[in-house]
């Protein structure tokens, strides 16, 4: 049964143009007080967002994010931490050592847990009439970032949200069909290149209209992204924050 909040979810689209509109900081609060609500593996809370709303430190983030303009202009800036500072710092007091960060499981419990992170944050932060776009770049040139955020030993970016007031809607991105979403009671793989070829032609038509052919169609895009690893400097600044990812 559709209700207000699965009707906001499904309306769902990424904003890139904010008007030159404050959000204030108690709306920032409801937004993160919604996130922190989120599950999370074993109750470990291995994850903090830090807000940014400094002119030049936003700058300087769209700069390192591969000059992503609408980070500067949205009035805030969230990134998403995978955070297991807090968790040593826990196990030291009990007079143990932690290990979980240096496992893949780790990195795994900690990533996924910041995913619901910010889905509870998208969906809040739309609730209220506001726009967002996720930004992965942050990991585009990590240490940098580590830096200028003060990023202590355990802990890792990964991944923004640019909060702000819409300037405009934009067009809502068509969605590869449920088919091959949903799977019941085992993963169907016959017949997903058919449904492919479909779906390939429908984002043609639908980058066609927003003057983006030059993408091509979804299986041209991801293929020419994903035939190398999008941003190399994960691997070795996860090392040097002592995930070591060798468990």
């Amino acid at each position: 049964m559709m209700n207000d909040t699965i009707k906001v979810i499904q309306d769902h689209r990424s904003i890139r143009n904010f008007l030159d509109k404050d959000v204030d900081d108690s709306t920032i609060d409801e937004i993160l007080k919604s996130a922190q609500s989120m599950p999370n593996s074993i109750n470990g809370q291995q994850t903090s967002v830090i807000v940014i709303r400094d002119k030049k430190k936003k700058a300087r983030i769209a700069e390192l994010c591969g000059n992503q303009h609408w980070i500067e202009e949205a009035p805030v800036f969230l990134v998403f931490i995978m955070d297991f500072y807090k968790t040593d710092l826990a196990a030291k007091k009990n007079g143990l050592t932690q290990v979980a960060h240096e496992s893949v499981e780790g990195i795994i419990t900690g990533s996924f847990d910041g995913g619901l992170l910010m889905g509870g944050a998208i969906i809040s932060a739309e609730s209220l009439g506001l726009g967002i776009v996720p930004i992965g770049g942050v990991r585009k040139n990590p240490q940098e970032l580590i830096e200028l955020l003060n990023l202590p030993e355990y802990t890792y970016p990964l991944v923004g949200l640019a909060v702000g007031y819409p300037k405009d809607h934009s067009h809502k991105k068509p969605r590869m069909p449920f088919e091959t979403f949903r799977h019941n009671e085992s993963y169907k793989a016959e017949g997903m290149e058919e449904v492919i070829d479909q779906y390939d032609h429908d984002m043609e038509s639908y980058l066609k209209e927003q003057g983006l052919e030059k993408e091509g169609n979804w299986s041209k895009l991801t293929s020419r992204i994903y035939q190398s690893v999008y941003y190399p400097e994960v691997y070795p600044t996860l090392k040097s924050q002592k995930f070591s990812n060798n468990k």
